[in-house]
């Protein structure tokens, strides 16, 4: 039995067949190509799941089910895209629109939660049921899974973790707050914060790694430079590991889950990352004098984790 997950993102369509054992056994990619009208995108996401089948060496009958993975808010009970702000999308009946060009039954989640199941089926989770996911990208998306079921809360809109503040009247976040834990710890975030450090200190060996130009620091330029020796990208780091360390403690101190997984790009650090924030978080825990501790972990599963937790999100909402 062959299932097939679509993990609609900004960029790129990643589609993938897997089987029972969550291995992916045939992919196909298209372009999302930003923007256009929501007929062409559905349209091409057809297309890249037809590729994956056919990459798998199946029929379109050896697939039992297809889940979706989409930015946004998601109505998943009727399959619908209420709002997707990056992808243009505005009460869009994908689920309807999938299952007419492939007459297969589809299933339909938020992009985060999906990769948060991925990770509890197959990687940084599995044999869990009390799970969160927490990725470190553009923005800071997360899944919570209570009772091995995910949360949304009433109107589907739960687990935004990102959307959370950890500094009153902080920084402005996209979402319109200020203050939020993404607007701290984000990629988005920790690039503001190294290029703010450099323009500081004109003597930073930043500058040296980036070229000289602004425009190329990335997630790893103060990681670079801390490497290096660098007093200002060390003090970055630093204080990043501080502002990611107490998103952590909040969702261990409200959710107490077995596991939290952290990934996205910046997760790529591992243990440089992770170890600073295991302590930072030891210390302001709650739940400091319990025995039994949620365990602070990297992602195992990559971009695959959003392709597998869709694939099999008919186990969530059949």
């Amino acid at each position: 039995m062959f299932f097939l997950g679509i993990d609609l993102g900004g960029t790129n369509i990643a589609a993938g067949v897997i089987d029972e054992n969550y291995n992916i056994v045939g992919r196909g990619k298209m372009r999302t190509n930003l923007p256009r009208p929501a007929e062409q995108i559905v349209e091409d996401m057809a297309t890249a799941a037809r590729m994956a089948i056919e990459n798998a060496g199946l029929k379109m009958s050896d697939i039992k089910e297809i889940g979706i993975g989409s930015p946004g808010s998601i109505d998943p009970v009727n399959g619908v895209v209420t709002y997707s702000n990056n992808l243009g999308f505005s009460m869009l009946p994908l689920r309807e629109m999938m299952e007419k060009r492939l007459n297969i039954k589809v299933f339909l989640d938020n992009d985060a939660n999906a990769a948060a199941f991925g990770e509890q089926l197959a990687g940084a989770g599995k044999g869990t049921k009390d799970f969160v996911a927490v990725t470190l990208g553009t923005g800071v998306g997360g899944g919570v899974i209570v009772g091995g079921k995910m949360l949304t809360g009433f109107n589907f809109a739960g687990g935004e973790l990102g959307h959370t503040v950890i500094l009153m009247d902080g920084v402005h976040c996209t979402c319109g707050r200020n203050g939020c834990w993404e607007a701290y710890a984000s990629a988005t975030a920790l690039v503001r914060q190294t290029r703010e450090a450099m323009q500081k200190d004109v003597n930073s060996k930043m500058w040296g790694i980036v070229s000289g130009n602004l425009e190329y620091v990335n997630g790893r330029t103060a990681f670079d430079g801390m490497r290096a020796g660098d007093k200002s990208a060390t003090d970055v780091v630093t204080k990043y590991f501080e502002y990611v360390a107490c998103g952590i403690t909040n969702i261990v101190n409200i959710f107490q889950p077995e596991i939290i997984c952290i990934g996205g790009g910046i997760s790529k650090e591992g243990e440089t990352l992770l170890t600073p924030i295991r302590e930072l978080i030891e210390a302001d825990r709650y739940s400091r004098n319990t025995d039994e501790q949620t365990v602070i972990k990297a992602a195992e599963l990559g971009n695959d984790a959003g392709i597998i937790g869709a694939a099999f999100l008919g186990n969530l909402y059949r």
